[in-house]
């Protein structure tokens, strides 16, 4: 009998812990691991594979590459967003696309607050300033407060209710948009239901929540950051281009907004001459809101957990396909 296999084609860190294969060898499952650029090799590595796992954000899988990993029942994305990862071609091929959100949701949920709070408390311009020896409270005067004030999430998934109920004690009224998050369950987190456009134009900070796809590409663009208040913070730690970019550095200099923190942007890394590095009523992170002392290994535990279930006839934890007709017969957990 043909054991279960597992091909790693991509990983983002430096290295492979040792106790990754070695569970896999306690579980009887074939694991083997090579970066692959090219459809050669990523069907020397994986065509006969169960599973294909990218660590990261590698394109090597797409409509035309999955020709080449027949046997594949199970594509697994370690982290948060799919984007890099063909859903609509996996699913006619009834491949399950599994994620491990779980690994990032406290980092992503506390740096959406850190960046809000640097903005409004206007921290990171202020030790630009006390750094080249201006002492001068006025100089970058914090002009919003939190408390009472009105949260807009655009998404409401695991991220968004956790900033909801970490930022319970400032008393906010929060408004949500998420056409798949039905009004009880917002009601349950102590959030009010509401459109695109309500949440935007009532809402003095606006945070994004929503995964990158066809239909959220530029999500935010001029008619949204129009109807903004004109004292309004947008905050952005889901994926660059849900933003219109050109369309936000318009807001941000003409006034249709006051002042946005973003963890990315639409070309990553950043090109130095990006516009929006210009201008002090913007905190800029390099898509580092996930991570944390923890976040790399709960990674790697989270991802040989879904290999497991998967292995063990299991759907996994966290899928983003669930309209897929699998080529396996698996077990709800």
């Amino acid at each position: 009998m043909t054991k279960f296999k597992v091909a790693m084609v991509h990983m983002d860190p430096e290295a492979l812990p040792e106790w990754v294969p070695e569970t896999m060898a306690n579980h009887d499952i074939e694991f083997v691991f090579q970066e692959c650029e090219t459809r050669a090799q990523l069907a020397a590595c994986a065509g006969d594979a169960d599973v294909v796992w990218i660590f990261g954000g590698s394109h090597i899988v797409t409509a035309e590459s999955m020709a080449d990993i027949p046997r594949c029942g199970a594509l697994i994305r370690t982290g948060s967003g799919t984007d890099n990862i063909p859903i609509g071609a996996a699913t006619a091929r009834g491949i399950i696309v599994a994620n491990t959100p779980e690994a990032f949701n406290d980092g992503v949920s506390d740096h959406t607050i850190g960046l809000l709070l640097a903005v409004v408390r206007q921290i990171a311009i202020q030790d630009r300033l006390v750094r080249k020896g201006t002492w001068d409270r006025n100089a970058a005067f914090p002009g919003w407060h939190l408390q009472g004030q009105t949260l807009g999430l655009i998404g409401f998934g695991h991220i968004a209710r956790l900033v909801t109920r970490k930022l319970s004690g400032y008393e906010m009224t929060v408004l949500a948009h998420d056409p798949f998050v039905s009004a009880d369950v917002m009601a349950e987190h102590g959030v009010q239901a509401a459109s695109m456009d309500e949440a935007l134009s009532g809402s003095d900070f606006v945070s994004i929540h929503c995964p990158l796809l066809e239909e959220t590409h530029n999500l935010i663009g001029a008619r949204e950051l129009r109807l903004m208040k004109p004292r309004a913070i947008l905050i952005n730690t889901s994926r660059g281009p849900v933003v219109d970019e050109a369309a936000l550095f318009r807001a941000l200099t003409e006034g249709w907004i006051a002042a946005a923190g973003v963890d990315v942007l639409v070309q990553e890394p950043a090109a130095a001459d990006n516009p929006l590095f210009s201008l002090d009523n913007v905190v800029v992170t390099p898509h580092i809101a996930g991570y944390s002392d923890e976040s790399l290994e709960n990674s790697w535990r989270l991802s040989v957990e879904t290999v497991l279930d998967l292995a063990g006839g299991r759907w996994p934890r966290s899928y983003v396909n669930p309209d897929v007709k699998p080529r396996w017969q698996l077990q709800r957990r």
